[in-house]
């Protein structure tokens, strides 16, 4: 989305209004996807919007809210991503603009990942940690109030939760125990009539239409660029909302890094994702983090021009800071392990070390680049994009870098930034 475009959404109707779409609710939400994205829905991705969007529709009418407005599929300013519903109208006490971005899941059940308060365990998916759904809608509501200029403009109100409607709370104990948030507070369906209470709290009877106008008719004004913020985030504090695989995929490295140090085990992580998906916003957000924890952490890439803009970025107030950003070619003689993580951004470029600059005493030992790297860290961590074109001598794909670790005994995760949370595992908001 750009700036000044109004938001997108797939649908938008009135709760009281939606009673008469909901006997083709999926075909009419998969028609206007495949309309403004030229995708399809997979069949879960449908099954969850015909049975949770009549759930939620209900809880509405049940709470007195049939006149507030509900924008289905509603696309976040500057991102591919969508929050399932932002419910729109005003607020019961103050009249200002109120809004609730919900997350909803059919999940029946699901559990901590490997005592993790931020990645979680879900059946359906298999032995892969998903971001806990209150922490995903509440970086939703994070950055619709960074990019949403009619939300910096007036007085309004903004929260966020997650509804499992199908769970009870024995089922996703374990995630109740995160505490809530204004932005990310988390309902089963054996707490619906907290629920109800909850959208009674934030949203008034009456018409909608007005607040869902200005949200959607908003200008887009981005209040944080990565360059911009660069020094910041790798020096004192975080600056970016990162969003579903992108917060899931930054979890995963730290929790890596934390298990390297207490069990001794190392491990490679491997994100793949398209230009814009935002690598290098997780790498700089990663770099920032593990600095503030005291873990030994670089960052390096094959490309002379991407390391000399990070350098001059975010060594511009402390020029020590751009040691921190090296070459791939940096690491030939590293002691094995003698960093946490080594953060790898256009992974697609690792070459073969040896070439006619390279000193006799190591040219001899000819050893893959990427085995390099791999040994480095505890965790390395490359970032790259598998639709990029690999030169011949370059090791840079994910099934290559993936067999090198595993060839050598490594623990390897793999994550995509294009792939979407959902029942199905939908891959149709592509970056």
């Amino acid at each position: 989305m750009l700036p000044g475009v109004p938001s997108v959404y797939l649908l938008r109707s009135s709760a009281q209004g939606l009673s008469a779409l909901e006997a083709h609710l999926a075909e009419r939400l998969a028609e206007q996807m495949s309309i403004q994205t030229g995708a399809r829905p997979s069949p879960g991705e449908q099954r969850s919007w015909s049975r949770s969007i009549p759930q939620l529709r209900a809880d509405l009418i049940d709470a007195g809210l049939g006149g507030v407005e509900m924008l289905l599929e509603y696309q976040l300013p500057l991102t591919s991503k969508r929050a399932d519903v932002v419910l729109a109208g005003t607020h019961p006490r103050t009249g200002d603009p109120s809004y609730v971005v919900l997350e909803l899941k059919q999940w029946s059940g699901a559990s901590s990942f490997e005592d993790n308060d931020t990645l979680v365990r879900v059946d359906q998916y298999g032995d892969r940690g998903v971001l806990h759904p209150a922490v995903q809608v509440e970086g939703y509501v994070e950055h619709l109030a960074d990019f949403t200029s009619a939300l910096a403009d007036q007085p309004h109100s903004l929260v966020g939760a997650a509804y499992l409607h199908n769970a009870t709370d024995l089922a996703v104990e374990d995630l109740l125990a995160r505490p809530a948030t204004e932005h990310g507070r988390l309902f089963t369906g054996q707490r619906r009539s907290d629920f109800v209470d909850y959208l009674r709290e934030h949203l008034a009877t009456g018409s909608g239409a007005d607040a869902a106008d200005l949200l959607v008719r908003s200008a887009t004004a981005p209040s944080r660029k990565l360059l911009a913020v660069a020094a910041d985030e790798v020096q004192h504090r975080e600056q970016f909302v990162l969003l579903d695989e992108q917060r899931a995929a930054y979890e995963h490295v730290l929790h890596a890094v934390h298990r390297a140090r207490h069990a001794n085990q190392k491990t490679a992580v491997i994100v793949t994702g398209g230009p814009g998906s935002g690598k290098s916003v997780i790498a700089l957000s990663l770099m920032g983090q593990l600095s503030r924890e005291g873990r030994t952490v670089m960052h390096a890439t094959g490309s002379r021009s991407f390391t000399q803009t990070l350098r001059k970025v975010a060594g511009r107030r402390a020029p020590r800071v751009q040691k921190l950003f090296g070459y791939f070619n940096s690491f030939m003689t590293a002691e094995p392990n003698s960093l946490d993580c080594l953060i790898l951004d256009e992974a697609t470029a690792c070459e073969t070390s040896v070439n006619r600059y390279t000193r006799k005493e190591l040219r001899a030992a000819g050893r893959p680049q990427v085995d390099e790297l791999l040994s480095a860290a505890r965790v390395p961590v490359f970032l790259l994009d598998e639709h990029q074109v690999v030169r011949p001598g370059e090791r840079g794909t994910a099934d290559d870098i993936a067999a090198h670790a595993e060839a050598l005994g490594l623990r390897v995760e793999r994550i995509a930034l294009d792939q979407q949370f959902r029942c199905g595992g939908s891959r149709l908001y592509v970056e």
